[in-house]
């Protein structure tokens, strides 16, 4: 006698009470009602026997709902509950199907599939059949009768699959054919939204968004993860600490996964899987090695074949991880089963990853295989190529993981460790380390196991002496600075251009925060070409960063221009990625093309920065973006997107190495003014602290400059007030002229002009005016003349009829739209030079593919016309050839 079928494999399960309304996957399930089959294919826990049979409880066509087991081995016995299950659903069409199977006589797959179609043709009414936990089937004839099945399928029958793993059968040509509809782990998982109704809707958690958000974030979506992680937390007092701690070694998730997941595995990938749990990320060759066994990669297509909660990491399918609690839960069963066999298998590791030159996940295996005299080793050997990229960002966590006696032996490890500090901004924890290594160094045993060159102890005074001097920097300590910085130089040989190019850096930050341009300049340039020659090009692009804002600082628009130009092309000639510092020199060439009003050339710049990504850039990068976008948009005359961008900087300010030359909120403080907002710009007046009876400063330049703007548009200033404020203005006008900072000498007597003027002193307006367009012609300056709108549009109009460089002031009113809130872009490029229409026609046509007597011929003009025209435009370009023309037309946005 046949045991009796449980009612509950073949009877549709009623849905949910407590289940999360998913409208768009009911969306979808009813989409591939138009197809052949439907395959919900996702690891255990995705909630796909939920999804599917809330989804067919709601449809009005009957449905034939069959569970599978393990068991189900056979043919005959998969008849029989599919027999059962019709016959819940549909009794009719069991009668016949029983029939006609019983007088096939010896039950093969094609009479299986024979029969199954003759009673569905026969039925002829909209039909679904689901077969739910499909991966139970091993079975090579039920594969076949579905295989069949779907060659032949009637039209008014769908299929569904629910599996943990795609079945044997022919998914790629139904792909091909359209009649396969896929609902895969990335559409079955929770979005935020959905985790946060489930966490409180259905789990009754009341969670604040960002607390769901961090579950949702932290389980992948994965259903029953949130699940079980919800069950923990109920009754947890401090849930901020539950979700800073919630791994996959929570007993719950621990259980689940134990038992539903890696218990359920073949022993040979259950041990596999718990080996390889140590990796972050897995590859066939990495496995092999780690567990000492072949047959890695076979593993892994395995993995990947059954969904098991993996991920994949590189396009070809070679780098996978797994599932972050999943990978959790394996480590946490690790440790419990064979705790002994860690420490070999991140030593397996760690030498796979140095054999491969991946040095950081070497150093990190090290220390997880708590074998810190390797892990030293190998960070002595990796400082050196992060030093001159500056991706040495990760190194102070492992040096603060070696114990303080292996560190006191290593004078070259605790030098890292002070640079480490300082970039961390924990200053007070340098000197200590700085003095650590002169100890190390004293003590040092010539004959000790070292792994660094010989060479490198001797650098490491004059190393300890730049960070002494990088440090007082960092305090605002110029002498100690400076005298350290020469310290450094007597200590370094002339050779070591690493040790020369930082003192020389150091000189030229001191010189630059004292206002001393020209000098800071001269160091500057010093420190990038001893850079360069030591081969830290990331840090000589620094240099050129720095140069090009000082050069901006001193007016100098052409030369700030030509040194980030030539950075960039050092930044950007290597193989692999951009140079650090990269986007951020985009964003200092944006500057410099916005302040000659080539906005098309800024927006440009601006764009290429941001291409670019967080690795090109430094720690100031984001704040300093948001401004220079900032400065378009006012300059464009879009002040509410303007605030808005500056105060996205301001919540973003990182101090960075250099000058803070335009606070961000005095640049707001400007833009309010500019909206007519003069309560806020006052408000910033009493927040800053500035006054007009401080000294100049050229650190607080801008800011008193801000202050001078509010001033002026107060309408309540009496006549001894606002002579006051001019009497600060030339004060400020003459410390700027002092310290040859001509891009603020510009701005300030564009602004002794325009008070002249409002005060009816109309000689004295054009005449500061005249000495400010005397300054910023040979510069190409045009932003700060326009951004004045329409006052100075009137001033300009008057300077022209005495005769005032006329070229240079009727190319400023082709930018003036006359209503002060917008300008027109100027047609400038480099150095103060315009291209004529002409000109311009020419460069068009040097993009293209066409040879110079037929770009003659098409423009109607001999080949000579055409040479003086090309020789014109490569020297307004600063160019010698077609091919450079063409680039530095594509960097000004010209093209």
């Amino acid at each position: 006698m046949r045991p009796a079928i449980p009612a509950a494999k073949v009877r549709l399960p009623p849905p949910r009470r407590d289940g999360l309304s998913r409208p768009h996957l009911h969306a979808s399930l009813n989409t591939g009602l138009q197809k052949k089959l439907t395959l919900v294919s996702a690891p255990a826990g995705y909630g796909k026997t939920t999804l599917v049979s809330a989804w067919a409880t709601a449809l009005a066509q009957p449905v034939v709902w069959l569970s599978l087991e393990a068991p189900e081995s056979d043919l005959p016995q998969f008849m029989r509950h599919l027999h059962a299950a019709l016959q819940v659903a549909v009794p009719a069409l069991a009668a016949d199907l029983l029939a006609l199977s019983e007088a096939a006589g010896p039950l093969t797959a094609d009479h299986a599939a024979t029969a199954l179609l003759q009673v569905v043709q026969a039925y002829g009414a909209p039909l679904v059949l689901v077969l739910h936990d499909y991966h139970a089937i091993q079975a090579d004839a039920v594969h076949g009768l579905l295989t069949a099945l779907l060659e032949h399928q009637p039209p008014h029958l769908h299929l569904v699959i629910t599996t943990r793993e795609d079945p044997p059968l022919p998914l790629a040509r139904l792909r091909a054919r359209n009649e396969l509809h896929e609902v895969r782990a990335a559409d079955l998982q929770f979005s935020a939204e959905e985790a946060a109704r489930f966490l409180n809707e259905v789990m009754g958690l009341d969670l604040m968004p960002a607390q769901a958000a961090a579950l949702a974030a932290r389980t992948e979506g994965w259903i029953t993860g949130l699940q079980l992680a919800a069950l923990s937390m109920r009754g947890q007092p401090d849930r901020a600490g539950f979700l800073r701690a919630f791994v996959g070694s929570d007993r719950y998730l621990l259980d689940y996964l134990v038992e539903e997941v890696l218990n359920r595995q073949p022993r040979a990938l259950r041990q596999f899987l718990l080996h390889t749990s140590v990796l972050e990320g897995l590859n066939g060759a990495l496995c092999d090695a780690v567990t000492g066994q072949q047959g890695g990669q076979a593993h892994l297509d395995t993995l990947e074949r059954k969904h098991f909660f993996l991920v994949s990491l590189d396009e070809p399918g070679q780098w996978f991880r797994y599932h972050q609690l999943l990978a959790e839960a394996l480590r946490a069963q690790l440790a419990a089963e064979q705790p002994a066999l860690l420490p070999l298998l991140h030593t397996r590791a760690s030498h796979w990853f140095e054999a491969q030159g991946m040095a950081a996940e070497a150093i990190r295996h090290a220390l997880a295989a708590q074998n810190p005299d390797r892990a030293a080793d190998l960070i002595e050997l990796a400082v050196p190529e992060w030093r001159r990229t500056l991706q040495d960002g990760a190194i102070l966590p492992w040096l603060e993981a070696l114990p303080a006696a292996l560190l006191r032996r290593r004078p070259v490890l605790c030098v890292y460790f002070a640079k480490a500090l300082l970039q961390a901004g924990r200053w007070h924890e340098v000197e200590g380390r700085l003095r650590g290594a002169e100890q190390a160094l004293r003590a040092r045993d010539p004959e000790a196991h070292v792994v660094v060159d010989e060479a490198e102890f001797r650098r490491l005074p004059a190393e300890i002496a730049a960070y002494r001097a990088a440090l007082a920097v960092a305090l605002g300590e110029l002498g100690p600075a400076t005298q350290h910085a020469a310290q450094v130089l007597a200590l370094a040989p002339p050779e070591d251009h690493l040790a020369c190019g930082a003192a020389a850096g150091f000189l030229g930050l001191t010189a630059w925060r004292q206002g001393k341009l020209a000098e800071a300049s001269r160091h500057w340039a010093e420190a990038q070409a001893q850079l360069l020659q030591a081969g830290h090009l990331a840090d000589a692009v620094g240099a050129a960063l720095a140069q090009t804002e000082i050069f901006m600082a001193r007016g100098q628009l052409r030369q700030a221009q030509r040194v980030s130009e030539q950075a960039l092309q050092v930044a950007t000639s290597g193989h692999g990625p951009p140079l650090r510092g990269t986007a951020d020199l985009y964003v200092s060439l944006s500057e410099v093309f916005r302040q000659r009003h080539n906005l098309a050339a800024a927006r440009a710049a601006l764009q290429h920065s941001r291409a670019l990504g967080p690795l090109s850039a430094r720690s100031s990068y984001e704040g300093r973006w948001r401004l220079a976008q900032a400065d378009l948009e006012l300059t464009e005359g879009r002040l509410p997107a303007a605030l808005t961008l500056l105060a996205e900087a301001a919540a973003c300010v990182q101090p960075g190495d250099f000058p803070e030359g335009r606070p961000v909120p005095a640049v707001a403080a400007r833009a309010q003014i500019r909206q007519g907002n003069l309560e806020a710009a006052h408000a910033w007046v009493r927040a800053s602290g500035v006054s007009i009876r401080d000294e100049p400063s050229y650190l607080r330049e801008y800011e008193q400059v801000t202050l001078v703007r509010v001033l002026l548009q107060a309408s309540d200033t009496g006549i001894a007030a606002r002579r006051e404020v001019l009497a600060f203005l030339q004060q400020l006008a003459a410390a700027a002229e002092a310290g040859g900072r001509s891009g603020s000498l510009i701005e300030l007597l564009i602004l002794q002009a325009l008070a002249h003027d409002q005060a009816g002193q109309q000689a004295p307006a054009l005449t500061f005016l005249e000495r400010a367009l005397d300054l910023a012609e040979p510069e190409g300056y045009a932003a700060v003349f326009l951004e004045e709108g329409a006052v100075m549009a009137d001033l300009l109009r008057r300077v022209l009829k005495r005769g005032v460089a006329p070229s240079y002031v009727r190319h400023l009113l082709q930018g003036v739209r006359g209503s002060g809130k917008g300008l027109r872009s100027l047609p400038v490029v480099a150095g103060d030079l315009r291209l004529s229409t002409r000109e311009q026609t020419v460069l068009r046509w040097l993009t293209t593919e066409l040879s110079g007597p037929d770009i003659a011929r098409e423009l109607g003009v001999s080949i000579n016309t055409l040479r003086t025209h090309t020789q014109r435009v490569y020297d307004k370009l600063g160019v010698n050839s077609r091919r450079a023309a063409v680039r530095r037309a594509q960097t000004l946005g010209l093209i």
